[in-house]
Order: structure tokens, then C-alpha cells, then sequence
């Protein structure tokens, strides 16, 4: 029976630690200078010494001629505390993962106390401390802070982290690292050597690969080759096969087929991989591998070898010809492709599909990278010497029939010969969205719900089905949003730069409130104007409407309603907290459309923006009731009269059924046009107006949705 060869190879000293420089370098000075604390914590990967290294430092510490930075190896504590020792009565290996409660720590607190049998120092080596609970770790807290003279604590732990840092704060944090491969691959060839065992050429670097920098999983596969070889010879083959990684042969033969744009040899490879049961997902890491090998013999040439130890000469020639036959920008966009695939393997119900997909790309973008030298001969001279600018896209045409190069040019946009009509943009607005979709989604799924519908000097005139359309188009961050998208797309597609107008257009007779009562200004394009969106989505008036002196309904303390605006549009209630005591109110928002002034004049157009951003909002006009008693009668209304105290409603009064919608909508088109006709000046500014709860609803057509709490909204809510 013989001992595994990680623990015949056991450092016993801390010149025979390999690539931890940077703990044992300063270990040692302390060591010689005798300046060595009472705690240790030794972190770093599963395998690269923690434990071994503190075993050294408790024999440095007890060594009978120290503390020494090198044992002696003589001595009764060295002998015991070596590769082939039981183990010092002084020196305590508590492994935490089952030592780590309250009651634990108490027992060590206790043995602790007595001075060691024989040596100088007390040492406890906690081994996976962070499995210590935190009741555990304070219980040691007192004796870890002021522990007596002859005693020393090592804590070694994968996980630091997870060290409390009352503790942490009170040792010498040294960090362990993995191994280089460059030092591993030295040491097991030297170890090796020392066996007497025979390697072929290629299984060392494989297995320093495996062992991933961690000296003792390398020597454990190592260990594993050499009982599984035949006459102390460790062969490639077997090598490959025990380990899982692909044959250098059939990596080759793949390399080949890809440099050679050979559909048939690279599926014949991969199907090769597929019948012989290896992982296509580790087929694809030794691809990776093999293409950085590529890379790195492209970049450095003749010095690959300094970089790529432990590969063999003739490797490294085969695979110098084979970058030769690639070049390094097409070896760098097939490592981006594997990459990506790699990525995409991660939790793949099928990975072979994905690796047939691999190769499908790989020599797909070959033929791209193929073709565009022909594209470019043919895209030479279709340009005559002297070409309008007006021509150039036509010139170009037969280039951009030609499979296109990996980084394509799109031609510039031809200027229109003429002002552009809102036909025009309608006929190409299917190539505006078409250009717009692979620009964003987002801003491609919100312009085809939008409508042009006007285009005059520039600016373009947009319906959207819903405020929050118009609110999402005109939201930008940093600069870019919808109508930045789509602007560059027109641009793109007509060749001009378009400012916006973007408004709501409902469909008429939706909801109950029917159309709108009376007759809207016409917009740029010369279509119905629609009043601009306010940011918390109500909507806006350019300018306050005059208003007709209509009777109204008092309703308790808020005295006679003045009059009713000429054209209004009801629209949703707004919803907003208030605070504890509130007077119920009933909100109704309703947006004035300008229709001219009583001389006829037009009304003031709507903000267009010369950027999205630019765009004024104009505050909005609200008609908030209070809601104290049932609706008075339409016929009961005094005059309007604001010196007038108004009577107390009369709870008998009948109220008038409600009309269906359709017959309501013709009185009150009729009754808002008479109030147009007959209004005049009203003195009371663009200042919030009250009016009966029964104007609303006979002359508005507005509907009563619910009654909530009410506080003026602000810029913040």
C-alpha cells in the first residue's frame, strides 16, 4: 500500500512552499526577527497549503532550536510534527466543521489554561473556521484577544468572509493563492522525475489544466495516471480520456476544417465528438483553448513557446501554420463566436444543437469575410468620376446588393427634390418603422400605434391612441428616447429632420360622455388640434377659453358657477392621497380646446418642440365640485351672480332621467355652440372655476366616477 503522493510531498518547511511567496517571505522574516503574534489566519483556495503551512509555523515555533524560520527536523517536535509524524501532544488540529458551538469553544478555553507538556507554545490549529458559529467565535473572542503567553491560535478558512470581524481584527491575515501553471508544471516535472515515471508529451500541461493552480488536486490526478499506467509510462491517450478533454488530433482536424471553409470535415469532427460520449460543452472549452493558443502564437510568433510551457515543438509548429492559414482578426471573431456559444450552453437542454449551430456560424462568417473583397470589385466602378450628390445612393446599389463585409455602411439619405407632403411620409411610413425596429423595440412598438396625420415646414403631426403613449414618446434619458429614434429614422428613410407635434385623439362617441360638445381649432397640418399632455397626464390648454354666461348649479358654500367653458373634453377623474380630514370632494378634469375668439380670430397654435424636450406644457384647467347633497334640477338654477348667496337646494326636487348618450350628444353640440356665440370676456383669468355638479353633466356630458379626499397637486405628486 502506498501513501498518496500529496501527502509524500508534503512540504516540511517553507523554502519547499511553492508560488506563496507572499506569505511565506514575511512569516519568515518574523520568525527571524522574533516577532511573531499570538493569532494567525491563513485564507485561500481548497488545496494551496493553509493547513500544511501551519503545521510549519508550529514547528518553527517549537522547533528546540527556535523559533526558527527553518526546522531542524531533529528534534523530538519536528519528527513529530513531519510527513511521516503522529502528531505533537502540544499542538491541537481542531477541525471546526464539526467543533463549532458554544460548549466547543468552552472546552478549548479550558485546555487552554495549562501550559504545554513539552514543547514552548500551546498552538491551535482551527482548520475550516468558518463554519464556527457566532456564538462559538464570541465565546473565544476574550481568550483570542488576551490569550495566555504560551499559547498560539491559526485559523485556516476557504471563506474569510465569514470570520467574525472581532476576530479577524485581532490576527495576522496572510492570503493564500493559486499556484501559476508555470510553477505547477516545473514542480511536477521535477516530482516526477523523482518517481521514475514516464510521461508523453502534452498529459503534464493537461493535468495542470485539471488540477485548476491547486498543488494538491494536481498531485492527486496525478497519482491517478500513474497507478493507471502501464509500465510506469503515463500515455496521451489515456491521459485524454481520464481527464474528459478532447483529443489534440481531433481539435486539430476541426482547426483544419474551419481554416478550409469545410462544411463536411467540421460536421463529420463534431459528430465524431458527439458518438465517442464527450461533453460537447467541455468540446467547446478545449476549442476556446486552442483558439487562444492560435492567438497567442499569431501575436508572439517565434516566442509562442516562452508563453505556451510544456507544449511540444511540433504542436507548436502545426499550430503556427494554422494561424497562419486564419490571421488574427478572423481567429478573434471566431473566439467571440465560441464565446457566445459557450454562454449560451449554460443550462442548454440541448448542447449538441448549440455546437452544430457553433460550426454553422464559423463557416458562415467565413463566406462573409470571402465575399466582401468581390462586393467591394463590384461597388468600384459603378462610381463614375464625377457623380452628383443627388445620384450616390443609386450608384451604390449594386454594393449593397453584394453580401455585405462585417461591418456594413449604410448610404447616406438622398435630400428631397421638394417640400415633402404628409402623403409622402404616409407611403413611407412602413419603411420608417422598418427602419426603426432593429434601432429599439421600445420606441418601434410605440410608433406603430401612432398615426402622422400632418406635415407642413418640418413638423410632423402625430395621433397616438392614449396619453400615456404621448407621455412614453416624449421621455427621454440622457438624450435618446422614442422621438430620438424616430428621428433618425425619418431622417434616414425622407432624408429631413422633423420636429414634433404629438397629441391623444380619442375615438369619437367612446365612453359616456359622448364626442366633444363643440367644434375644435384646426392644428398645423390643418386636422382638428388636439390639447397637449401635461407631465402627470392630464390634459393641457394653450390658453384660456372665454367663456358663455350659462347658468349653473350652487351647491352649498361655493356660490353660483360662473359659466361653462365653449369646448371641453371630459376626461378621467385624477385620484389623489390627502391628509387625515380632508373634505370629500368630486374632481373633474376637463380640457379646453381653443376654437378663435368672438371676432373669429384663429387660436393660438400648440407648442412644437425643436427638441422633444423643449416642448412647454401648459397648465391645466380643472373643475373640482364639493359634493354636500343630491343635484338640484337643471330649471332651478339662479342666475349667474356671484354677490348672490344661493339658497338651500330642495331635497324634494325631482331630478330629470338621464338621456342615453347618443340622444344627449345633439343638445349639447347645440347648447355649446350657442354659449360660443354669446359668450363674452370673462374677468376671472385662467384661475381654477367652480360649477354646478348639473352643468357638468347636462352641458359637459361628463360622468360622476367616484368621491375621495382632495388636495391640490403639485409639481411632486
Amino acid at each position: 500500500m502506498t501513501t498518496a503522493l500529496y501527502r509524500r510531498y508534503r512540504p516540511e518547511s517553507f523554502g519547499e512552499m511553492i508560488g506563496q511567496a507572499q506569505v511565506t517571505d514575511p512569516l519568515m522574516t518574523a520568525l527571524r526577527g522574533d516577532r511573531v503574534g499570538h493569532a494567525y489566519l491563513f485564507s485561500g483556495p481548497r488545496g494551496c497549503g493553509k493547513t500544511t503551512s501551519a503545521r510549519i509555523l508550529a514547528r518553527c515555533l517549537n522547533c528546540a532550536e527556535g523559533p526558527t524560520d527553518t526546522p531542524c527536523g531533529v528534534c523530538d517536535s519536528c519528527v513529530e510534527l513531519g510527513r511521516g509524524g503522529g502528531g505533537s501532544l502540544d499542538v491541537v488540529e481542531i477541525d471546526a466543521a464539526s467543533h463549532n458551538g458554544v460548549d466547543d469553544a468552552r472546552d478549548l478555553r479550558e485546555r487552554a489554561i495549562f501550559a504545554p507538556a513539552r514543547d514552548r507554545f500551546k498552538i491551535f490549529i482551527l482548520d475550516e473556521a468558518h463554519m464556527v458559529t457566532p456564538q462559538g467565535f464570541n465565546a473565544l473572542l476574550k481568550l483570542v484577544e488576551e490569550p495566555p503567553d504560551h499559547v498560539k491560535f491559526i485559523f485556516a478558512t476557504t471563506e474569510p468572509e465569514k470570520v467574525i470581524g472581532t476576530i479577524r481584527s485581532r490576527t495576522h491575515h496572510y492570503p493564500f493563492r493559486l499556484v501559476a501553471p508555470a510553477a505547477m508544471l516545473e514542480y511536477v516535472e521535477q516530482l516526477c522525475a523523482q518517481e521514475g515515471v514516464q510521461v508523453e508529451a502534452g498529459v503534464l500541461p493537461l493535468v495542470v489544466r485539471a488540477g485548476g493552480g491547486s498543488p494538491r488536486d494536481t498531485l492527486s490526478l496525478l497519482d491517478q495516471l500513474i497507478a493507471g499506467s502501464e509500465d510506469g509510462q503515463v500515455a496521451y491517450a489515456r491521459a485524454v480520456a481520464l481527464l474528459g478533454y478532447t483529443h489534440a488530433e481531433l481539435l486539430d482536424e476541426v482547426v483544419s476544417a474551419f481554416a478550409a471553409n469545410d462544411a463536411g470535415a467540421a460536421f463529420a469532427a463534431i459528430d465524431r465528438v458527439v458518438q465517442t460520449g464527450q461533453d460537447p460543452r467541455r468540446f467547446v472549452d478545449d476549442l476556446l483553448e486552442r483558439l487562444r493558443d492560435l492567438i497567442v502564437v499569431a501575436a508572439t510568433g517565434e516566442g509562442a513557446g516562452a508563453v505556451l510551457r510544456g507544449i511540444p515543438a511540433d504542436e507548436l509548429e502545426r499550430m503556427s501554420v494554422q494561424a497562419g492559414a486564419f490571421g488574427a482578426d478572423r481567429l478573434s471573431r471566431i473566439a467571440d463566436l465560441v464565446v457566445g456559444t459557450l454562454d449560451d450552453m449554460s443550462g442548454a437542454t440541448s448542447p449538441r444543437l448549440q455546437l452544430e449551430l457553433l460550426v454553422a456560424r464559423v463557416l458562415a462568417s467565413a463566406a462573409g469575410v470571402a465575399a466582401a473583397p468581390a462586393a467591394a470589385a463590384v461597388a468600384t466602378p459603378a462610381a463614375p468620376a464625377a457623380t452628383p450628390p443627388s445620384s450616390a445612393p443609386a450608384a451604390s446599389a449594386p454594393a449593397a446588393s453584394a453580401p455585405a463585409a462585417s461591418a456594413p455602411v449604410a448610404p447616406a439619405p438622398t435630400p428631397p427634390a421638394g417640400p415633402i407632403s404628409i402623403g409622402q411620409v404616409r407611403d413611407a411610413w412602413p419603411e420608417v418603422l422598418q427602419q426603426l425596429e432593429p434601432v429599439s423595440r421600445s420606441s418601434w412598438m410605440l410608433a406603430t400605434a401612432a398615426t402622422p396625420v400632418a406635415f407642413q415646414d418640418d413638423v410632423l403631426t402625430l395621433v397616438f391612441q392614449s396619453q400615456a403613449d404621448v407621455a412614453a414618446f416624449k421621455k427621454l434619458a440622457g438624450g435618446k428616447g422614442p422621438s430620438e429614434d424616430l428621428r433618425g429614422a425619418i431622417l434616414a428613410v425622407l432624408g429631413v429632420r422633423v420636429k414634433y407635434v404629438a397629441r391623444h385623439e380619442p375615438t369619437p362617441g367612446a365612453g359616456d360622455g359622448g364626442a366633444s360638445a363643440g367644434p375644435a381649432a384646426p392644428g398645423p397640418g390643418g386636422e382638428p388640434a388636439t390639447a397637449p399632455s401635461t407631465s402627470d397626464g392630464h390634459p393641457a390648454a394653450p390658453a384660456p377659453a372665454p367663456q358663455a354666461s350659462a347658468p349653473a348649479t350652487p351647491r352649498g358654500g361655493d356660490g353660483p358657477a360662473p359659466g361653462v367653458p365653449a369646448s371641453t373634453r371630459p376626461a378621467p377623474a385624477r385620484s389623489a392621497s390627502a391628509p387625515s380630514g380632508a373634505a370629500p370632494v368630486t374632481e373633474w378634469a376637463v380640457a379646453t380646446i381653443p376654437s378663435g375668439d368672438a371676432d373669429g380670430a384663429p387660436a393660438p397654435q400648440f407648442a412644437v418642440d425643436d427638441e422633444p424636450e423643449d416642448a412647454a406644457a401648459v397648465p391645466a384647467r380643472t373643475l373640482t365640485l364639493q359634493r354636500d347633497g343630491d343635484v338640484m334640477p337643471y330649471a332651478d338654477v339662479p342666475p349667474d351672480d356671484e354677490d348672490d348667496v344661493p339658497p338651500p337646494p330642495d331635497d324634494d326636487a325631482p331630478v330629470p332621467p338621464r338621456l342615453p348618450v347618443a340622444a344627449q350628444q345633439a343638445p349639447r353640440a347645440a347648447a355649446a355652440e350657442s354659449a360660443v356665440a354669446t359668450r363674452t370676456p370673462s374677468a376671472r383669468g385662467n384661475r381654477i372655476e367652480r360649477v354646478g355638479e348639473a352643468v357638468v353633466r347636462q352641458v359637459l356630458g361628463a360622468t360622476f366616477i367616484r368621491e375621495e379626499p382632495h388636495t391640490p397637486a403639485t409639481r411632486f405628486n
